[in-house]
């Protein structure tokens, strides 16, 4: 069987609740997801005005001393070798930080008596996609989506859409106002799928630290107002 979506077409699955055995599985699908983002990010970095304007005076640099143009090729290239390693390093920093926060302890952190719920998506007998909902931090009557991930093979089946679904259906259960989310500029397929959802975006912002402000880290916010809706 392949892998890809066109082999998947008739792939059943269903959406439930998480459950203790699923801990691992819905960490790994998490951590997998995030990973795939690595590439995309140097690409990001290695595009930003000042990231070229480095590259192109070292390489000037080293072709006017060096008269060759073996030395800057070889230098650009250790450089550029450097620069993903460090940048694959500061991604799985977030990454760990990530499972150690929310996804330390997923049944506390999404327990349904404090207004929150986690949601697995189920196929083939084992963990294939997941999402969460919490409620928003210092804002009455908003819940906040989360970790919403499907493994690559299963992609282009509906689940996320699914998962999509069954969250914003639980907040509107729970009388809540409006469902919140926040995605990087790199999850360019998360931001098409939340839009065909109904998510409106809210603002940008960079992230408001150094290394977020070097490479650009544009944090998009998106609302979906259950005021009104079906």
């Amino acid at each position: 069987m392949g892998g890809g979506p066109e082999a998947r077409t008739m792939v059943e699955f269903r959406i439930r609740l998480y459950r203790e055995d699923d801990y691992e599985a819905v960490r790994e699908v998490f951590a997998t997801g995030m990973s795939e983002y690595v590439p995309a990010l140097c690409l990001h970095v290695l595009r930003q005005p000042w990231v070229l304007l480095v590259l192109g005076c070292t390489f000037c640099l080293l072709l006017a001393s060096a008269r060759s143009l073996l030395l800057p090729v070889l230098a650009l290239t250790l450089l550029l070798a450097l620069a993903r390693h460090l940048l694959g390093y500061a991604w799985s920093t977030y990454i760990d930080r990530c499972l150690g926060d929310d996804l330390q302890d997923i049944a506390a952190t999404y327990a349904e008596n404090a207004g929150a719920q986690f949601w697995v998506a189920e196929a083939d007998e084992r963990v294939v996609g997941t999402v969460g909902l919490r409620p928003a931090d210092g804002t009455d009557g908003e819940v906040v989506l989360k970790r919403m991930s499907v493994r690559k093979d299963y992609r282009g089946l509906g689940i996320a859409t699914a998962l999509g679904r069954t969250a914003l259906a639980f907040a509107r259960q729970r009388g809540y106002r409006a469902v919140v989310l926040n995605t990087l500029m790199l999850q360019h397929e998360a931001r098409a799928l939340y839009e065909r959802l109904g998510f409106r975006q809210q603002r940008h912002y960079v992230l408001p630290t150094i290394y977020g402000r070097l490479a650009n880290c544009t944090i998009t916010t998106y609302r979906y107002d259950l005021s009104g809706t079906p």
